[in-house]
């Protein structure tokens, strides 16, 4: 990676956690007072909830009670895999050309009578 430049929201936010810097995530535009401590449990809540692999993620149910703070949010979030695998392939596709992909779409509409 060359500097945070290169970084994606989820990546750089997720890097800011990592480093005890969360609540430079907050917008100042939010005012004060807020609770810094809800503040960086929600950001971690987030984070666990972009994890790359889906069983690595919390259901909606552990997430309404991790929000409602009536649970701890467990286990600690990981590094985004899927952000740094495609800025890893960002270095490698550069000099191929444009990709693209189609994707075919059936849409079926039942009417009554």
């Amino acid at each position: 990676m060359d500097g945070p430049s290169r970084l994606s929201p989820t990546s750089s936010a997720w890097s800011l956690w990592e480093e005890g810097k969360g609540l430079e995530l907050v917008d100042s535009s939010l005012g004060y007072p807020i609770s810094m401590a809800e503040v960086l449990r929600c950001i971690e809540i987030a984070l666990l909830c972009v994890q790359d692999r889906p069983e690595d993620r919390p259901e909606m149910a552990a997430v309404v009670l991790m929000l409602g703070g009536d649970r701890a949010p467990s286990p600690h979030p990981k590094q985004p895999e899927f952000v740094s695998a495609r800025e890893r392939s960002e270095d490698s596709s550069s000099s191929k050309g444009p990709t693209c992909t189609v994707n075919d779409v059936t849409l079926s509409a039942v009417h009554g009578r």
